[in-house]
């Protein structure tokens, strides 16, 4: 999940230096170098998958269709990653496209529960996909009652795309019937923030559903959250920890540069990367107490800048809607037209 909390005021307008953190020199705009470097930095990782294993395969039913899941292990790098991909029996050869499925908090990810979801929201197409589900590093992967540990340091939104990119390339590898040129992303929450930066890092990225994602670390929102931690009063929040023992704790000791923390917050907003996003279709309620609108409304302002319209991209704000999907009315049948209409090639 995203650096939770709700949009507030605080004290940043008024007063720029918070425990010897002078904020304004933080969250300033990004410069060109400092995006450049953030390009270059993702145009030299791997993420090609090696040692690729399947270590269970269960029968399931999609669309009232034989189907299976094959939980799978890979290494990203040096690292042991665990994930699921689950795709409609006898496929015909490189016709399927790909929904990787990006969750949502930091507790790990439950196949079981995914599929389920999946199938219901999307019954009649359900058939229709090769569904990709990694679990993020330093996370758990759930199936049936076993669990498999995929190894870490945890890298919220950032390494993430290492992993979900790398789950792609081992589905065209366990599953003959992907088309690995089309890549659609569902993602809820930090896991609609990873499907954005999925876009802009790798062009076969055709399609994002974002569900009330992270889209822009430097707007008020992280500002206020970075604030409270400095004043020693953090959010008890998911997502929080990381944000500061990992940078802005070390940043206030001088352990980090201000270079450095910079650079780490413009590779986790994908608003900055607008000019590279794929079709993107926008879910989030006025209420979110946990990622707030103005996450969204940020998201909106780059995709028009950068020049990106219907159908293209549409954003839908729902009035009263919180931090769940099922309390945005019509967002569900909004999703499967964009899947329809992604399948088909529309």
């Amino acid at each position: 999940m995203f650096i939770t909390g709700c949009e507030i005021s605080s004290s940043f307008v008024d007063e720029n230096v918070v425990a010897g953190v002078n904020l304004t020199e933080v969250f300033a705009e990004p410069t060109e170098s400092e995006i450049q470097s953030v390009l270059g930095d993702w145009a030299g990782r791997t993420v090609s998958a090696t040692n690729v294993s399947v270590i269970r395969t269960e029968a399931v039913t999609l669309n009232g269709n034989p189907a299976t899941v094959r939980i799978v292990s890979h290494d990203v790098g040096s690292l042991k990653h665990y994930g699921a991909v689950v795709s409609a029996d006898n496929l015909a050869s490189g016709s399927t496209p790909i929904l990787v499925y990006s969750h949502g908090g930091d507790d790990g990810v439950s196949v079981d529960n995914e599929v389920l979801l999946l199938t219901s929201l999307f019954s009649d197409i359900s058939d229709r996909f090769v569904y990709v589900i990694p679990s993020f590093r330093d996370e758990t992967l759930d199936f049936q009652g076993t669990e498999w540990q995929s190894e870490g340091p945890a890298s919220p939104w950032d390494r993430d795309v290492d992993d979900a990119l790398s789950l792609i390339e081992v589905a065209k590898q366990v599953e003959p019937g992907v088309d690995g040129e089309r890549v659609a992303v569902l993602g809820f929450s930090r896991g609609a923030g990873v499907g954005m930066l999925m876009s802009a890092r790798d062009p076969r990225i055709d399609g994002i559903l974002d569900f009330f994602g992270p889209t822009d670390f430097f707007g008020p929102f992280v500002q206020d959250v970075t604030a409270e931690i400095l004043q020693g009063q953090p959010r008890s929040l998911p997502g929080l920890d990381y944000l500061s023992d990992e940078f802005v704790i070390p940043y206030r000791d001088g352990l980090i540069s201000l270079e450095r923390i910079r650079e780490e917050l413009v590779r986790r907003s994908p608003a900055i990367f607008a000019d590279r996003m794929a079709r993107l279709q926008i879910h989030h309620g006025t209420a979110d107490s946990i990622v707030p609108v103005s996450q969204a409304e940020r998201m909106i302002v780059a995709m028009q800048q950068a020049g990106h319209l219907s159908p293209a991209f549409d954003s839908f704000l729902y009035e009263g809607g919180e931090h769940n999907p099922f309390t945005l009315e019509g967002s569900f049948p909004r999703a499967r037209q964009f899947l329809i209409e992604f399948e088909s090639g529309q």
